[in-house]
């Protein structure tokens, strides 16, 4: 595929945002959007896991398919990115022991998360090479991270607001997610045209 490196980017980041445009990762993006340390932590922990195991499914798809050996590539994926949630969940619990029992249940769950499967799926249907492959995978993850961290923003601000009982709790969340998925939609007219 002839896309440029920009092109790639911007459409992962900002055009085809995998939470905001796509609606894929909602459970982990509904869940840890509470708070700005837990999302921004959550966000560069789920950036590491797609942006390693991108790269590392876009070589094992290029072993497979020299081997006629494609319908393996479902299982590969999903070995190596449990593989790297695993090494990313022993590291927390190492470094940050606060910080692993802020993120609960949503570390392992990284593993079942949609968006993360979604990258090396979408890169192999695009017939990415390695450079796009991880350019990908760097812009999916940080449209991931900035829409989780922008949503921490926006709940942390209105919880310092005057709100009605009737919408607090999830039913505010879940507007406050609309909106911003309807100005991420606004960056649909950049994919289009040139």
């Amino acid at each position: 595929m002839n896309e440029s490196l920009t092109h790639i980017f911007l459409d992962a980041f900002l055009i085809n945002n995998f939470v905001l445009c796509v609606f894929l990762g909602m459970c982990s993006f509904l869940g840890l959007s509470s708070k700005f340390t837990t999302a921004w932590r959550m966000g560069v922990s789920v950036m590491f896991v797609i942006t390693v195991s991108g790269v590392l499914s876009y070589g094992i798809n290029t072993l497979l398919v020299t081997l006629h050996a494609e319908y393996l590539r479902l299982i590969t994926f999903i070995i190596i990115i449990a593989a790297t949630v695993q090494l990313t969940e022993m590291f927390i619990k190492k470094v940050s022991p606060s910080l692993f029992r802020e993120l609960g249940v949503y570390l392992p769950l990284i593993t079942t998360n949609c968006a993360v499967l979604a990258v090396p799926l979408f890169q192999t249907a695009r017939g990415y090479n390695l450079l796009q492959s991880t350019v990908f995978a760097i812009a999916a993850s940080g449209g991931y991270a900035s829409a989780l961290v922008l949503l921490s923003l926006v709940r942390e601000r209105v919880d310092l607001s005057d709100i009605p009982n009737l919408v607090k709790g999830t039913a505010l969340t879940l507007v406050l997610a609309s909106v911003l998925s309807l100005a991420f939609m606004g960056f649909a007219g950049m994919g289009s045209g040139g």
